[in-house]
């Protein structure tokens, strides 16, 4: 059991250390979709994501949860895009996400909202054990896991009520 402990303690200390890029560290040229595939697998490999696939990417575009390719290459916007799809993917259907995304970036750029997140997201993989302060007094790795699991379901039942509190009609823009 101590071993367990030790291996959990040192994942969690692995977590701390992961670099994120922000928009500005994200490619400013164009990219394929193999290297669109590479690009979000080896950035989000430190955190253990499920890698993206060319059928999952081709998956969203069809179903607009990211912009389709112009002329199959994608821009940073949809680079973004799916590195947060790929975040919230465990936690949230991809019509929650892209709804999330479009009310938040109504509010302000896609670029600071992008920004926002990940600079959250990497405070709490530094400050994991304060985060998570109910699942650190438990006494065992199993109680842990459930204490987590709690959290995960309260954290997605409010995100969802925020969303449709928030919620604001989203105009279409027409050519």
């Amino acid at each position: 059991m101590v071993y367990d402990e030790e291996q959990y303690e040192q994942w969690e200390q692995k977590l701390k250390q992961v670099d994120l890029p922000l928009w500005a560290d994200l490619p400013k040229f164009e990219l394929y979709m193999d290297q669109l595939v590479a690009l979000v697998n080896e950035t989000l490999g430190p955190i253990g994501i499920d890698k993206v696939t060319p059928a999952m990417i081709n998956n969203y575009v069809k179903n607009k949860a990211i912009m389709a390719p112009v002329k199959r290459k994608y821009q940073t916007m949809q680079v973004a895009d799916l590195i947060l799809i790929s975040l919230l993917k465990p936690a949230f259907s991809l019509e929650t996400i892209r709804h999330g995304i479009d009310q938040v970036t109504a509010n302000i750029y896609p670029q600071q909202a992008y920004d926002t997140f990940i600079k959250r997201l990497l405070f709490s993989f530094k400050n994991m054990d304060s985060h998570n302060s109910r699942a650190l007094e438990e006494k065992n790795l199993n109680d842990k896991l459930m204490q987590v699991a709690v959290n995960v379901i309260i954290d997605r039942i409010q995100s969802e009520k925020l969303l449709s509190i928030i919620q604001k009609p989203l105009t279409k823009v027409t050519k």
